[in-house]
């Protein structure tokens, strides 16, 4: 599966008529979502009926297309699944218990309730009783190579900058390449944004840092524009609130291209690559660390080197990250030193070295034990960013490689 993504050209009576059909497939995913909380043993086709049930009862949900309604619901079952999934293998902490959406962002059709023109394919129309109509497509003509019959899902995103419209294709995205004899481990840090096993490193961007002082000032725009208790704000509020959310956007999609970037030069370059399973969700529960943690963009880095390794038959491993820092890669006895400690001196062996060169290569050799057994953790038939059938991400893809238009 891929995803194509283009930005959408309409009137604001479209982009009204977006907004209401998200708003429905919001209602119809609570809806579900309720169902399961009050009722015993529903599952996933007992949702799919009840959207029947509820097109009947509220006439806005049946303007919305069916197989629209029915991907709401499996929205639910999806996080429902998620939650059972998380009780059954007794994961620590929470276990993702299902919530009710509050601001949806997109709405997702299936194989009807759209059509695409059959000759230039710029254009996309939306046959639901919601009024969308005809769009303009803006952006690549990748779209022009495929099939129509091989788009298994249309989704359609609303973001700070305009409406998108994304659509997942039934391809098989594996290419060969010729090996290049080379391996490596991989050390991710907030100082350097990555170290391998030869000392190279490539330094942490630190979008939101540098972007702070002009965050800080929006916001502070925005609040001054409050004004509490008032039911509906002014159109200077929501200006600001617009101006702030833009710069958001454009710092998430400058880590998302970085991780990207850096991604596809470490798979192209290597016939292995390993690198830490790192738990970032409790990483982040360090109230010191966790900007700077979420900034560095760890797991989205480590979703491109599982997409671009199952894309280019380049074997990806995730090793455990215990004592990877700690234990010394000449002599293999542990050094303990703390975070602020960089350079490695080995007491035992007398090796000194980069304290991430040597995490790095402590990484690759846990690697090199490991591949062939069960427990690997080597992705070989799917990645964790593919979308499959159903377009898991809330209005961001996984494995989008087209680019991104951006019109401000």
């Amino acid at each position: 599966m891929i995803v194509l993504e283009y930005k959408l050209k309409g009137k604001k009576h479209q982009y009204k008529a977006i907004d209401d059909a998200i708003r429905t497939g919001q209602f119809i995913r609570n809806k579900a979502l309720r169902l399961w909380m009050d009722g015993e043993n529903i599952n996933k086709y007992d949702l799919n009926k009840y959207c029947a049930v509820l097109a009947k009862q509220y006439s806005f949900a049946n303007e919305l297309n069916s197989t629209a309604r029915q991907s709401s619901a499996e929205r639910a079952w999806s996080a429902i699944s998620r939650f059972y999934d998380n009780c059954k293998k007794k994961i620590k902490g929470k276990k993702g218990y299902p919530k009710f959406k509050k601001n949806s962002r997109s709405v997702e059709y299936k194989l009807s309730g759209w059509k695409l023109d059959d000759i230039t394919k710029k254009h996309i129309t939306f046959t639901d009783k919601k009024g969308i109509g005809r769009l303009k497509l803006v952006g690549s003509r990748d779209i022009y190579y495929y099939n129509p019959k091989d788009i298994k899902r249309v989704r359609l995103v609303k973001r700070a900058d305009g409406y998108y419209c994304q659509f997942s294709i039934k391809v098989d995205v594996q290419i060969k390449t010729e090996p290049t004899g080379k391996m490596c481990g991989l050390d991710v840090g907030l100082k350097e944004f990555l170290t391998d096993n030869m000392g190279n490193k490539v330094k942490n961007p630190r979008f939101l840092r540098k972007s702070e002082k002009v965050l800080n000032r929006l916001n502070r725009k925005k609040s001054k524009k409050y004004l509490k208790g008032k039911k509906s704000q002014s159109k200077n509020y929501h200006k600001a609130r617009v101006r702030y959310a833009l710069k958001h956007l454009k710092v998430s999609r400058q880590r998302k291209e970085f991780a990207k970037r850096v991604a596809f030069c470490v798979i192209q370059s290597n016939d292995l690559v390993a690198y830490e399973d790192l738990n970032v969700k409790g990483l982040v529960k360090n109230r010191k660390l966790a900007k700077s943690i979420n900034d560095a963009g760890w797991t989205i880095f480590r979703q491109w080197l599982e997409y671009f390794g199952c894309k280019y038959h380049r074997i990806t491993v995730a090793v455990p990250p215990h004592n990877t820092s700690q234990n010394c890669s000449n002599c293999g006895k542990k050094v303990e030193k703390t975070l602020s400690t960089r350079t490695h001196v080995c007491s035992h062996c007398g090796y000194i070295g980069d304290r991430d060169e040597n995490a790095a290569k402590n990484i690759l050799k846990l690697a090199l034990s490991t591949v062939g057994h069960t427990e690997t953790k080597a992705w070989g038939d799917l990645p964790s960013g593919t979308v499959g059938e159903i377009l898991s991400f809330d209005g961001e893809s996984g494995n989008q490689e087209s680019p991104i238009t951006v019109s401000a």
